[in-house]
């Protein structure tokens, strides 16, 4: 009977192969460019997206509460409610409450 040797070439091979499989797994779902960065970042995306809706619609009073106290347009209301707010400035006919 003759001492057989293992053979180490398979082992190696499955070993290695293995071995780079769970790191390309690992890499697929934890890595940089991976499934959970993924889903972050769409996260963000849509919160992202939400904000700039609001700052949009906000942007859009502004400018029209310009264009509302401009020298080509002047509206009467606005003005007067801002020179309430700012100035303090009650009419003669009104009774202020505090």
């Amino acid at each position: 009977m003759q001492n057989r040797r293992p053979r180490f070439g398979p082992v190696m091979y499955l070993t290695l192969a293995g071995t780079f499989g769970t790191y390309l797994v690992f890499a697929a779902v934890q890595g940089e460019y991976g499934l959970f960065n993924r889903i972050q970042i769409e996260a963000d995306t849509a919160q992202l997206l939400i904000e700039r809706d609001r700052l949009a619609t906000e942007l859009a009073e502004m400018e029209n509460r310009t264009r509302r106290m401009s020298d080509d347009y002047l509206d009467l209301d606005l003005l007067d409610q801002q020179a309430r707010d700012v100035l303090g400035l009650v009419r003669p006919d009104e009774i202020l409450l505090r």
